[in-house]
């Protein structure tokens, strides 16, 4: 068993691998894979007789609230942990993070700026000093 469990994870290895130089046709791949999939599973729930809308409903999350997945699925995991910390969300982040590059970048073209004109005036100092040596020897 666990050989043909390593070959499969060895084969899902190479898939991927080659898969992802071509992303659109990745993408094609897995989201038909995944219609088809869940096509297949509605096709069966349609074969069970007592298998209603509220029973389904009813079913289905009694077994996500049991394995898990019920709320972060529908929410995401991301949310909660931030809801729990007080935190800022996801994109509240980004957008924090994104000004604070910013302002670093900012920062460092200025250091930058000041850098050039420092450069600039020793140059032109070195200038002036190099003729005066050249006007004294004269």
């Amino acid at each position: 068993m666990g050989n043909i469990i390593s070959y499969f994870d060895k084969l899902e290895d190479r898939t991927r691998a080659a898969l992802s130089r071509h992303p659109i046709v990745y993408a094609l791949i897995g989201g038909t894979s995944i219609v088809l999939f869940w096509r297949g599973v509605w096709m069966v729930a349609d074969e069970i007789p007592f298998l209603t809308g509220p029973i389904s409903i009813l079913i289905s999350t009694v077994v996500l609230l049991i394995v898990g997945l019920f709320v972060s699925f529908f929410i995401g995991d991301t949310i909660l942990i931030s809801g729990l910390k007080r935190g800022k969300r996801v994109d509240e982040k980004v957008i924090s993070k994104l000004k604070t590059e910013l302002e670093l970048l900012n920062m460092a073209e200025n250091k930058l700026s000041n850098i050039e004109h420092d450069i600039k005036s020793l140059k032109s100092e070195i200038r002036s000093l190099s003729l005066k040596k050249t006007k004294a020897r004269h």
